[in-house]
């Protein structure tokens, strides 16, 4: 029997997902498999554990605002992670999104570098190769394949994780170019669930290790059509209904879009419907756009997709955006922009990828 570990910042959202149902499916399969995360929700198995508390948490988001040095505090909260692989040792250890404010990269991989298990890392995004940003495309910076703020200031300090710290750029990638390559090429896989990303991870630090193009996968069992009320609660009634799901929402999630297509779509006929929104967005919206908090049920949010006539993501960068298999799969047509891997995610019939939002309009912007 194998003992397999997972490790990811949430149990919850899109990677927590991910994460999850693996280790479902491990167990199912007869194996020993134990899942740790950093923040959210309590466990709930005795194979289950949130080894961060929420104050470690808030003092790790706290110290990385002001230092920049993201992935290098929680120096407690890893001891107590380390201290529960001791004593499961792993025969595999499956990484996933290792930033987010609850773990020290430099334990965790002096850890991995001298205990003799097998490690896969699923790259959800960039950070593992770059000195601050999750992804750059948007800010068309290409600094991450030499050496971060080695010619010009990083372009992102004010986005996620957010720094005031002008010099951490060039420390961060540094200390992860070495810690990231400590283990040797045969104990280490990388994961990349679009071939746009394991196009980035070549021509990175990381090009030593071997990687894996596989495409992440939704529950189908949960993400199929689910009839609803949802029109009706809302007063939608037989309007087009244009659906966006997001958590968090920014420019990035392509949330300016969504505001310009509101302006000038007939309220009579059509209405958007923006789905994860914080409380101050949803009181600040304009009129033509429903306003839906996030939710952290796959069956409600299923009902959600059912409802739309079309999903639209225009999001300016991402790796393989499962909402877009999760819109599909409810049985909801999908038009999202052909960045990062989201052209890999079209595969129903009526979806597409567009270059604008004026295409939900008259049709222009289309390929």
């Amino acid at each position: 029997m194998t003992v397999y570990v997972h490790i990811n910042s949430v149990s919850h959202g899109s990677t927590g997902g991910i994460m999850m149902k693996e280790h479902r499916e491990l167990l199912d399969a007869g194996h020993e498999s134990f899942v740790f995360w950093g923040r959210g929700r309590l466990p709930e198995t005795q194979n289950e554990m949130k080894f961060c508390t929420d104050n470690e948490v808030k003092f790790d988001a706290l110290q990385t605002r002001l230092d920049g040095k993201a992935g290098f505090h929680s120096h407690v909260a890893t001891k107590r992670l380390l201290k529960r692989l001791d004593a499961i040792r792993p025969d595999v250890v499956h990484l996933h999104n290792l930033h987010g404010y609850y773990l020290n990269i430099e334990m965790l991989f002096n850890w991995l570098a001298v205990n003799e298990c097998q490690v896969e890392w699923t790259l959800h995004d960039c950070w593992a190769f770059t000195g601050h940003c999750a992804y750059f495309s948007y800010a068309d910076c290409s600094q991450w394949k030499t050496q971060c703020a080695s010619s010009n200031r990083c372009p992102q300090l004010s986005s996620y994780p957010k720094t005031v710290s002008k010099k951490s750029c060039t420390w961060n990638f540094v200390w992860k170019k070495r810690i990231f390559n400590l283990l040797p090429a045969e104990r280490l896989k990388l994961i990349a669930p679009s071939h746009w990303l394991a196009g980035l991870v070549a021509d990175s630090f990381l090009s030593k290790y071997p990687v894996e193009v596989r495409h992440n996968t939704i529950d189908k069992s949960v993400f199929k059509p689910t009839p609803s009320d949802f029109r009706e609660r809302y007063g939608i009634d037989d309007r087009f209904m244009v659906l966006g799901v997001a958590s968090p929402w920014n420019d990035r999630k392509g949330l300016g879009d969504f505001l310009e297509l509101a302006k000038n779509i007939d309220p009579a006929r059509s209405v958007v419907v923006l789905v994860g929104l914080s409380k101050k967005q949803i009181e600040e919206l304009p009129k033509g756009i429903i306003g839906v908090a996030r939710t952290d049920s796959p069956k409600e949010l299923a009902a959600i997709y059912t409802a739309a006539d079309i999903f639209f993501n225009p999001t300016k960068e991402d790796n393989y955006p499962t909402v877009n298999l999760e819109a599909e799969a409810c049985g909801t047509p999908v038009l999202t922009y052909d960045v990062g891997g989201c052209a890999e995610t079209i595969a129903a019939k009526g979806s597409r990828c567009i270059k604008d939002w004026r295409y939900l309009l008259k049709g222009e912007g289309g390929d």
